[in-house]
């Protein structure tokens, strides 16, 4: 046996091939890149219903001739899964299976609001502040008296003029309190002090489309104006408000509501994409969809919301992106708006509560994360 023992430089080379296969399975997996940048996007009124359940074919309205109109056929489907799929294709084939969605009555879980007045200012602010004022009761033009995190964060000298916020509602400005916080925010001029061509275009075509509401402008150039400030300036924070969904309900026309939340579905779309094709935010961003109010829950009084309609305390949440903790919809969990400004700051590395005890704490699941410098 002796003479045929394998000589010592053969056995040096075998040890190595067996042991590296081994390392590798020990080793810890990756930790996943730090949030660098949120992104929040607000849909006005879209309610639980539709998100979950999809176009809900008690709401339609016959044509003459009793064929079903136009949207119907674009939305409806027999399958409930069909049906929400139809209507929000981004929300459930991404951002419900690679992200966290919160508020799904048939898994047991809820977000709601704790202002009880259920309504649009006291909604933004709660959400944007992290608890409910009973100062901010109605939706004048007035600053708001509390701090947002949008305005915290500015105040980060890391994101310091990184912070932009567009919306459609010429009160978001007040709810942001531009006069104390200085933030660059688009409201009836979708882009203030315009960067580019693109920039300036969209104010010109915000100007050429008719006035519709009094104080609301379109989705459309807002969606627009929120793509090229990623391009163009390239904020840490990006705060979207869309509003037509809310209008059109208002309004009693279920047809352009669901149209409406078709469109803002694809912007997510959109949006996520032009953030996974820039170096600046591909895969450190998350994304954080919500709404500021709930409606109605009947044929009746699906149009309205406020404290006189119980059903429109309750909401929904989901979020996308590294750090929102694991995928899918929840089951069992309870959450209220009030808990978002807080998530945006722990996914960014910054406490808010620090700053501010009575905001609501994060969402659980949030991973926080070390501040990024850069």
């Amino acid at each position: 046996m002796g003479g045929h023992t394998m000589p010592p430089m053969h056995r040096t080379r075998v040890l190595p091939v067996l042991i590296f296969p081994l390392l590798l399975a020990l080793a810890p997996a990756p930790e996943p890149a730090p949030v660098r940048n949120v992104v929040i996007v607000t849909i006005d009124g879209m309610r639980w219903q539709e998100v979950f359940g999809g176009a809900d074919r008690a709401y339609f309205k016959k044509t003459s001739d009793g064929k079903p109109s136009a949207a119907e056929q674009r939305f409806w489907r027999e399958d409930v899964e069909a049906r929400r799929t139809a209507l929000m294709p981004f929300f459930w084939g991404t951002l419900a299976t690679q992200g966290v969605v919160l508020g799904d009555p048939s898994r047991q879980s809820r977000v709601h609001l704790t202002n009880g007045l259920w309504f649009s200012y006291p909604g933004y602010s709660e959400m944007l502040t992290g608890r409910a004022d009973p100062r901010v009761d109605s939706n004048d033009k007035v600053p708001n008296p509390n701090v947002t995190v949008l305005e915290w964060l500015d105040g980060r000298p890391r994101l310091h003029g990184k912070v932009y916020a567009v919306g459609d509602w010429d009160v978001l400005p007040f709810i942001l309190n531009v006069e104390r916080s200085h933030l660059p925010v688009g409201a009836k001029v979708p882009v203030p002090s315009p960067r580019s061509d693109r920039e300036r275009a969209i104010n010109d075509l915000t100007d050429d489309l008719p006035r519709y509401w009094e104080d609301v402008i379109f989705d459309a150039p807002v969606m627009q104006a929120a793509l090229e400030a990623l391009r163009v300036r390239q904020p840490r924070v990006l705060y979207v408000m869309l509003g037509e969904t809310d209008e059109w309900a208002h309004g009693g026309r279920y047809d352009l509501y669901l149209d409406a939340a078709f469109r803002s579905d694809r912007f997510l779309g959109r949006l996520w994409e032009r953030l996974q094709s820039l170096p600046a935010y591909k895969g450190t961003t998350a994304l954080i969809v919500t709404t500021d109010h709930g409606r109605g829950a009947g044929t009746k009084d699906w149009t309205d919301h406020g404290r006189d309609v119980p059903a429109a305390e309750t909401t929904w949440l989901a979020m996308l992106g590294p750090g929102t903790g694991p995928a899918g919809v929840r089951e069992g969990a309870t959450a209220t708006t009030s808990q978002l400004a807080a998530t945006v700051g722990a996914l960014l590395g910054e406490d808010f509560r620090a700053a501010f005890p009575a905001a609501a704490a994060p969402l659980p699941g949030v991973k926080t994360q070390p501040a990024v410098s850069r």
